[in-house]
């Protein structure tokens, strides 16, 4: 495959819970990754995505602290860094209904969150904030449900007035492994600004088959995570794209087959998950991270040739055009 893209491999994506209707004249799909897994700091996570030649980074923490909680200085710093380095930021991980925020949480706080990363989202020329839907915290079912899809409309409402997108993923909470759950988030949200992302490695963790949950969502994902596990929820062991049991290869057939738009984004979980803390080498954690954005890329590059057509492939992610 030739090595030469576009030069802004950016594709203007669709957001919202309507499937897209066809297949787009000019299909891309940027590379990136949640590049605090490469290092704790700043210098280290812009220096591994140059080496892997990405066009793009997914921003969770910068020196140990969740975006929100940067003091303004220091965020300005840090966009100032993305920009000079010429990187463009799709998504940002936030922690708004994550494994550390159950239902019983302070919506207020939730929303105060919100603001702070939607201005975030303005300085670094994005509009997605990545969410789940909390946990439950000893709620009978039926209250469970409805508290989470009360607040997701009231997410979806301030994320709406904040010119933002909200991505569910597929994780930790109510809807995480349940697609017709997911499904219901979209119709409670009934918002442009709600939508869904999908992480591939996630139903080895959480018990179901990713590609199985796929089938019925992907023509509303509008951003990918990418890890691959093997063994049980009881014992997971994370691995490179491709060398697991997550069905990654089908994952990525099926995305391309869908028209898919927008970023395979690497959330290795090999050396390091930022939230337990670095537990091993500073080397070992960029090394193990690099290894996974290059197994991506093969990976990726593999499922585009066995699906023939006008696909172009190179560091910065594929690119497929519809013939004359």
């Amino acid at each position: 495959m030739s090595t030469e893209l576009s030069p802004d491999l950016s594709p203007d994506l669709t957001t919202g819970s309507s499937p897209p209707a066809g297949r787009p004249a000019v299909q891309a799909i940027g590379y990136c990754g949640i590049t605090d897994e490469a290092a704790p700091e700043l210098a280290g996570q812009l220096a591994a995505a140059r080496e892997l030649g990405w066009q793009a980074v997914e921003l969770r923490t910068i020196d140990g602290q969740p975006l929100d909680l940067l003091s303004g200085p220091a965020f300005a710093r840090a966009a100032a860094r993305i920009a000079e380095a010429g990187l463009r930021v799709p998504v940002i991980a936030s922690r708004i209904g994550g494994w550390s925020r159950p239902v019983s949480c302070d919506l207020d706080q939730e929303l105060a969150e919100l603001a702070v990363l939607a201005d975030r989202c303005g300085a670094l020329g994005t509009r997605y904030l990545r969410i789940m839907s909390y946990p439950n915290d000893g709620l009978a079912e039926v209250d469970w449900e409805r508290e989470v899809l009360r607040r997701v409309r009231v997410l979806a409402r301030a994320a709406e007035q904040h010119g933002v997108v909200l991505l569910h993923e597929n994780c930790s909470g109510w809807a995480g492994r349940d697609p017709s759950r997911a499904l219901r988030l979209l119709d409670a949200a009934g918002t442009e600004a709600f939508g869904l992302l999908f992480d591939t490695g996630n139903g080895i963790a959480h018990d179901y088959r990713a590609l199985e949950v796929l089938r019925t969502l992907a023509p509303y994902v509008r951003h990918v995570q990418v890890k691959d596990a093997a063994g049980t929820p009881e014992a997971v062991e994370y691995r490179a794209p491709g060398e697991g049991a997550a069905e990654v290869a089908d994952c990525l057939r099926l995305l391309l087959e869908v028209g898919y738009q927008g970023h395979w984004s690497i959330e290795p979980h090999l050396a390091v998950r930022p939230h337990e803390g670095f537990r091993d080498q500073p080397a070992r954690c960029r090394a193990a991270f690099e290894r996974c954005g290059r197994a991506l890329r093969e990976l990726a590059e593999s499922v585009a040739t066995e699906a023939g057509g006008r696909w172009r492939g190179g560091p910065a992610g594929l690119e497929w055009t519809a013939p004359c």
